[in-house]
């Protein structure tokens, strides 16, 4: 609460004046106190608790396809504390000008990963350190990005998220499963030759070490696993019950967990309050993971039409994809990653309008991996969903939706309130948006240009509205 209370004051300090959030950390030490002193003497409202914004447009991210009448938002600490299409009386706060602006729940993306979107995969099992700092620049960009919220579905995350939590760094809410618990020869399995044959019980490689991935083969193995990652702080499981693209020994037909390894994983997670989400392509690796009682299956690009039935019937979730080109042309010509990449990309729209036709619950993320260039590119891959969605579906999706999702993590949420909405008592993650987003979704693919104010927990880190 201190550390949020500090930032709040500071970033409105900063709002005050005409410098910019990367401009202040590049001054001098002793700079930085005197500008900041002289913004807050100027700005005594940023030392006010509560933020109104006047005379905005609300996207409340519970499905409308159209915004609200002119209203009235009162942010009071990291909560929305009235909603209004009246004047709202509000001794002391903030007042923001919204000019009919839109203001939207800020985005949340179900599929990323924090400490693996931009290092290379060299960075990301090397100098921890190093990587460590690439990541924690990263989460900033992530959130300059309009993105408030990630589902982190594998990586050494713990770190970067209790820095975020506690205000050191400046990032996302992360929803953390931890190591993806992966089988030998299984996806995320990304050991070289050299390091078999394997003991059971270690000794460990550098990715087990590091917590990128962790190799179990056996019920046993999997609770024990599961286990360290909750006592870690995860907040979900991630197994790869199937092969993947970028692991090398890992074919895309080979269903890799047996059912009982992927039973004793929904055993512990159910011990836990919260639930397993598993990395499948086929039809074969996803019946088997809905057979163990999994309830997110993650890509399922490769599925068939009896599957997607299976999936709705159940009310499974389906976490997909709009996987960009750019991601497939970064695997070298040649290679067996970019022969099974070519094999699944087909795949993406067929899925899409099979999620469609049977009205899967379904998730949105991007799925980001070794390319800070395509990290940049997170808003215009959601953008890139109006193939299959109209803005408001889309942008549903990335809001309401997939805060749905997060939830199911029950006792082991890390922040437990409403997100992805807008509405009396939610989570103050907004964003503010120079123009209507359920117009045109390029307006979110460029969050530099036309999110004027991103605001996270009540506190806002970017406020542009003085700014040509």
């Amino acid at each position: 609460m201190v550390a949020a209370s500090v930032a709040r004051v500071w970033s409105r300090a900063l709002g005050a004046g005409s410098l910019t959030w990367r401009g202040f950390i590049r001054l001098a030490p002793g700079v930085r106190w005197l500008w900041a002193l002289v913004a807050l003497a100027a700005c005594p409202s940023a030392w006010a608790d509560d933020v109104l914004f006047e005379n905005i447009r609300i996207f409340d991210g519970k499905g409308a396809t159209s915004l609200s009448a002119p209203s009235h938002v009162l942010v009071r600490g990291n909560r929305i504390a009235r909603i209004s299409t009246e004047p709202v009386e509000a001794d002391g706060a903030l007042r923001i000008a919204g000019n009919g602006r839109t203001l939207m729940p800020g985005l949340i993306d179900a599929h990323w990963h924090a400490m693996l979107a931009r290092a290379t995969p060299a960075e990301s099992f090397g100098d921890v350190g190093f990587n460590n700092l690439v990541a924690a620049d990263e989460a900033k960009d992530t959130l300059m990005r309009g993105f408030t919220t990630v589902r982190d579905v594998g990586g050494p995350v713990f770190g970067l998220k209790r820095a975020i939590d506690t205000g050191i760094v400046v990032g996302p809410r992360i929803y953390p499963s931890g190591a993806m618990i992966t089988v030998t020869s299984g996806h995320g399995d990304f050991r070289q030759m050299s390091d078999l044959p394997r003991a059971i019980g270690g000794p460990f490689t550098r990715m087990e070490v590091v917590g990128g991935s962790i190799v179990v083969d056996s019920p046993d193995e999997v609770r024990l696993r599961a286990r360290e990652q909750f006592m870690q702080g995860a907040a979900l499981i991630k197994v790869t019950a199937g092969g993947g693209v970028s692991s090398p020994h890992s074919p895309l037909d080979v269903t890799t967990f047996t059912e009982p390894e992927l039973r004793a994983a929904v055993e512990i997670a159910d011990n836990w309050g919260t639930y397993v989400a598993a990395h499948a392509f086929t039809s074969h690796a996803i019946r088997v993971a809905i057979a163990a009682g999994v309830k997110c299956i993650e890509h399922g690009f490769l599925m068939d039409e009896e599957t997607a039935r299976l999936i709705a019937d159940k009310g499974i979730w389906l976490s997909l994809q709009p996987l960009p080109e750019l991601l497939r042309q970064g695997f070298a010509e040649g290679t067996v990653e970019r022969a099974k990449a070519d094999e699944v990309w087909p795949g993406i729209a067929r899925t899409y309008e099979l999620a469609k036709k049977y009205k899967i619950k379904t998730a949105w993320g991007t799925d980001v991996l070794f390319s800070r260039a395509l990290a940049q590119q997170q808003g215009a891959i959601l953008a890139s969903l109006t193939r299959w969605y109209t803005p408001a579906e889309a942008l549903s999706m990335a809001t309401g939706t997939n805060a749905e999702l997060l939830a199911l993590s029950g006792p082991r949420n890390p922040y437990p309130g409403r997100l992805g909405v807008i509405e009396e008592g939610a989570l103050a993650d907004l964003l503010l948006v120079d123009g209507n987003p359920l117009e045109t979704m390029e307006l979110v693919a460029d969050a530099a240009k036309n999110f004027k104010i991103i605001m996270k927990d009540g506190v806002i880190y970017k406020n542009t509205l003085d700014r040509p």
